[in-house]
């Protein structure tokens, strides 16, 4: 599988749910779905049918069994990560292609030695965290991924 420009990467997801809804954002925008193992859910071929994800063959998914295997496969040149607690937004990156965009886990995010070796690259979607603890991933990833999108005049090739 030739590498994309676009990609969005998933450490360790728990909920089968948001990792459909961000597997369909990949089928929409012609992006990469890797997912870094372990996962809470199984995604062989009699689960995907069963969930109904009938666009799941349209879905470039790679799947990696620990983060280094990630590192060493893809070897990204600009990688992004998402937590609530770092100190820059999402809007104040530049972002170039190819690119991969990684979410932590529903649960327990990405991990602290990430966090830190990463530090300059952790961005922040804002929300009020005083009232929720965060935004499902999901709807993250689709805000990060049309950002990319727009700063890259991506819209006509989508169409």
């Amino acid at each position: 599988m030739e590498k994309s420009n676009l990609n969005i990467v998933l450490y360790q997801p728990v909920i089968p749910q948001n990792t459909g809804s961000i597997a369909r954002l990949c089928a929409c925008v012609d992006a990469t779905l890797h997912l870094i193992h372990p996962l809470g859910f199984s995604v062989d071929e009699a689960s995907v049918r069963r969930a109904g994800l009938d666009y799941w063959p349209h879905v470039k998914v790679k799947n990696h069994q620990s983060w280094q295997s990630f590192l060493t496969s893809e070897s990204p040149n600009q990688l992004t990560l998402y937590t609530k607690f770092a100190t820059q937004f999402y809007t104040d990156c530049v972002y170039t292609l190819p690119t991969y965009l990684v979410f932590g886990s529903e649960t327990k995010g990405l991990p602290k030695e990430i966090h830190s070796t990463y530090a300059s690259q952790l961005y922040k979607i804002p929300m009020r965290t005083s009232i929720v603890r965060s935004l499902n991933l999901a709807q993250s990833a689709a805000i990060v991924t049309y950002e990319v999108i727009r700063q890259n005049n991506l819209p006509s090739a989508l169409q």
